[in-house]
């Protein structure tokens, strides 16, 4: 693992530990995932519930449980090969990360990976800080089973 990726893995692991919550508006953000998102991403849980966006979109990955999740690992997608390189490299998905990742995925990816030459699939960008904070605050509402039972019998 490279020594950046290697301190932001880690930063990753303890800002996951020490923050509850994003700074962004859920409600917002549900206005900013239909508007900008939802065109090729959704939110499906494992049982098949669509929780956000329409069921057929297959452009993007299931953006279910992402907040805490390894970057470029959801089955049955087929990523780019720099962000499985950043997963396989230690970058799991943090309100820290994801916000410069919407800001712009390809700077974010070469910047991580130290690698000019890095792409991403994901062409599209959010155009600012504070909305790409309420996507992410509605996305994280929506996380793995083991994350909601959890919460439903008050763990953490």
């Amino acid at each position: 693992m490279r020594p950046k990726l290697k301190t932001a893995a880690a930063a990753a692991a303890l800002a996951l530990l020490a923050v509850p919550a994003t700074a962004g508006d859920p409600a917002a953000g549900e206005g900013a995932f239909n508007s900008q998102c939802a065109n090729c991403h959704n939110v499906i849980n494992d049982e098949g519930d669509v929780l956000a966006g329409r069921p057929n979109v297959r452009t993007g990955p299931n953006l279910y449980g992402i907040i805490g999740r390894q970057a470029g690992v959801v089955d049955g997608f087929r990523y780019g090969a720099s962000l499985v390189e950043a997963g396989t490299e230690g970058l799991v998905w943090t309100e820290e990360d994801m916000v410069p990742y919407l800001l712009n995925p390809v700077d974010f990816l070469r910047e991580t990976l130290d690698d000019r030459r890095a792409r991403s699939q994901m062409s599209f960008r959010v155009r600012d800080e504070g909305t790409a904070q309420d996507i992410i605050a509605f996305l994280a509402q929506f996380g793995t089973a083991d994350a909601e039972e959890n919460a439903e019998e008050g763990g953490s």
